[in-house]
């Protein structure tokens, strides 16, 4: 994990190119406690950088990184999952010099080129220099890590993992989308991955519980991958708690587990009790009304959106990830088993046709809504989360999955519920669905808050306007309004347009 920033094109004079990738590093330098260091191609046509996370060979896997001859240099924030396999598969023809996950990169595109991404299997944002090929920049396939980047005045491509390290280098920020790589630095993202088209085959209860257990466990089993501390962030809901569960049974020690809400709020509780059916060592944090409030602003800073929804959410999301980080580097979340197997409450409105349709829409939107908020909130304190329910053979089985499985006798994730059954107590299996700023208690505080203190133009919720004011005075260039996530259960007033 790290934050990664780099460019290429023109030659700037002198350290012009290393002065432009530091500044860049500078404005996310949170992303990457543990190192920093540079490479600067001869002549300064090209550069890239890396503030260094250390999970994997934490001696050996500094960054930037090399193939034998220094032909090919890359940057890699994220986590290759299958990195042992293929270092199997590559061992015989290249030399490794690390145990790093990331060095299994350079060696695959040795052999493949830019098709080398459809062998990764993990979360990624890798920028990658070749002296044949240029520079290339990919995404994991559900945008699970974030890459930005945008062209300067001068016409070179510069890159970076977060929007507030490349704004003021570039008139105009893009996103990579998920699923794409840009190679050669121009042109259009060229995509490689796109979700699967529902097929409803998986229409038998006993048989969808057992392959989603299975493919679930074994998603988990992956994501306990480190060469530091781990834990879970745990609410006490449906998602967490059978994450939870599964990696208390496979991490061989005793998981330390991680809750935060107002005083006597629901989380809190059900937490709780959680931990203390599977035996973790269990953190809590109780917050007051008054951090809650003070907290929007450097929320909404580190986030780079005023989305409402996100906002909510991603208040409790950054003080779990403080407290946290006091304990372990790395932690599991339960994002992505809403979006999959139809747990909000809204969804209760559709057809079966029709949801199958909301759900793929909300499952390709959650690079920068969802996991926007779990990647800035987790780095911002030097934490990695990674995500199981969005192992790319979960995805694939839950599109698989009728919507029958999904949705039943006004359940969602009716399915994962039967799952679930096989490692927690019924009560906790089957209690109702609620978000995670509802849960902590703090979405209400802040909107009681908001309709109190905020004085909101006509056709605006206070709240959202509350968060739109913070992020215009940080973020208010039409380019990064226009390109941030937008949630799809935003309620009338609370949709964030141009003002």
């Amino acid at each position: 994990m790290c934050g990664i920033a780099g460019m290429a094109g023109r030659p700037l004079p002198g350290a012009g190119s290393e002065a432009v990738i530091r500044r860049m590093l500078d404005r996310q330098k949170h992303r990457g406690p543990d190192g920093r260091q540079f490479w600067v191609a001869p002549g300064g046509s090209a550069g890239l950088g890396h503030d260094r996370l250390a999970i994997i060979d934490l001696a050996g896997g500094v960054q930037p990184i090399s193939n034998e001859d220094g032909t090919i240099v890359a940057v890699v924030n994220g986590e290759i999952y299958n990195h042992m396999a293929l270092r199997r598969r590559l061992e015989g023809r290249h030399t490794f010099r690390t145990r790093s996950d990331s060095e299994v990169v350079l060696h695959l595109f040795e052999e493949e080129g830019p098709d080398f991404v459809r062998h990764l299997d993990g979360m990624f944002a890798i920028a990658l220099y070749s002296t044949v090929h240029g520079l290339l920049l990919a995404r994991d396939p559900l945008g699970i890590k974030p890459l930005y980047y945008g062209h300067d005045a001068a016409g070179n491509l510069l890159f970076a993992s977060e929007i507030k390290a490349l704004a003021p280098e570039v008139p105009a920020v893009n996103e990579l989308p998920p699923g794409t790589v840009l190679p050669g630095g121009a042109g259009e993202p060229e995509p490689y991955y796109s979700l699967p088209h529902p097929t409803h085959e998986l229409a038998d209860a006993e048989e969808a519980a057992d392959l989603l257990d299975h493919l679930l466990a074994r998603a988990v089993e992956k994501r306990l991958m480190a060469d530091v501390p781990l834990g879970c962030f745990l609410s006490g809901g449906l998602d967490s708690s059978l994450i939870t569960a599964m990696a208390a049974r496979l991490a061989g020690e005793r998981l330390h587990t991680f809750s935060v809400g107002l005083e006597g709020s629901a989380d809190i509780d059900n937490a709780r009790r959680v931990a203390a059916y599977l035996g973790t060592e269990h953190h809590e944090r109780v917050l007051t009304p008054a951090e809650v409030i003070e907290a929007v602003p450097q929320v909404i800073d580190l986030l780079e959106s005023c989305d409402p929804a996100l906002v909510r959410s991603a208040v409790p999301t950054m003080y779990v990830a403080q407290l946290a980080s006091a304990y372990v580097k790395v932690a599991l979340s339960g994002e992505g088993a809403d979006e999959l197997f139809a747990g909000y409450h809204y969804l209760d409105a559709f057809s079966d046709e029709a949801l199958d349709d909301e759900l793929l829409l909300m499952t390709g939107a959650m690079h920068n809504l969802n996991f926007q908020r779990a990647d800035r909130m987790t780095m911002a304190h030097g934490l990695e989360a990674r995500v199981p329910f969005m192992d790319l053979a979960m995805v694939e089985a839950a599109f698989r999955t009728a919507p029958a499985l999904k949705r039943s006798g006004g359940e969602g994730k009716w399915i994962l519920r039967k799952v679930a059954e096989r490692y927690l107590p019924v009560d906790i299996v089957w209690r109702t669905k609620e978000k995670f700023a509802i849960g902590t208690g703090i979405g209400p505080l802040l909107e009681q808050h908001a309709e109190e203190q905020v004085p909101a133009p006509a056709g605006w919720a206070a709240e959202a306007w509350w968060y739109w004011t913070e992020f215009r005075r940080r973020y208010g260039r039409n380019d990064l309004v226009d390109g941030m996530g937008r949630s799809r259960s935003l309620n009338p007033g609370q949709f964030v347009g141009r003002q």
